[in-house]
Order: structure tokens, then C-alpha cells, then sequence
């Protein structure tokens, strides 16, 4: 069995941020600070009665992030498509 040890409160409070905020996935969280992803598992339910509203707001973030970034590159190219027919 692995030896207990305590994670400063802002790595805690970072790593926590950073899901909810970031979107990025427990798991990436868990490798970037060298942390158990069940230890981030439980701090989430442990402080958040609405954990899965936490994970699922952070995965929402992402997914629209990407989502703009593909229609600021479809507008573009659209843009593009337009002067080149129109002979510019």
C-alpha cells in the first residue's frame, strides 16, 4: 500500500480550478501534479455536492472553445472562398 501524504491546499485548489474552469479532464489533472485521479474524485464530491455539474461544466467550456474556434476557421475560409470567386 502507498504512503499518505498531504497536498498543499493550493495544489488542491489549483488542480480543482482547473477542471472547473479549464476543462481539462481529471485525468490530465491527476498526471500534470503527480496526484491519484481518485484523490481528485474525492476532493470534488468531498466539496461539491454537484460534482458531476463541475466535471460537465468544464467539459461543456472545452467543447464550445473548440466549437468557436471552428467557426472562426469555417467564416474564414468562407471569407477566402468568396474574394477568390469574386477574381481579388
Amino acid at each position: 500500500m502507498g504512503t499518505r501524504s498531504t497536498i498543499p491546499k493550493e495544489i488542491k485548489e489549483q488542480t480543482l480550478a482547473r477542471i472547473k474552469n479549464d476543462g481539462i479532464s481529471v485525468a490530465k489533472a491527476a498526471e500534470e501534479h503527480g496526484i491519484s485521479s481518485k484523490t481528485i474524485y474525492y476532493w470534488l464530491r468531498k466539496g461539491s455536492v454537484q460534482t458531476t455539474s463541475i466535471l460537465e461544466t468544464g467539459r461543456l467550456r472545452k467543447q464550445n472553445k473548440d466549437l468557436l474556434d471552428l467557426v472562426g476557421q469555417l467564416t474564414y475560409e468562407v471569407s477566402k472562398l468568396k474574394k477568390n470567386k469574386s477574381g481579388f
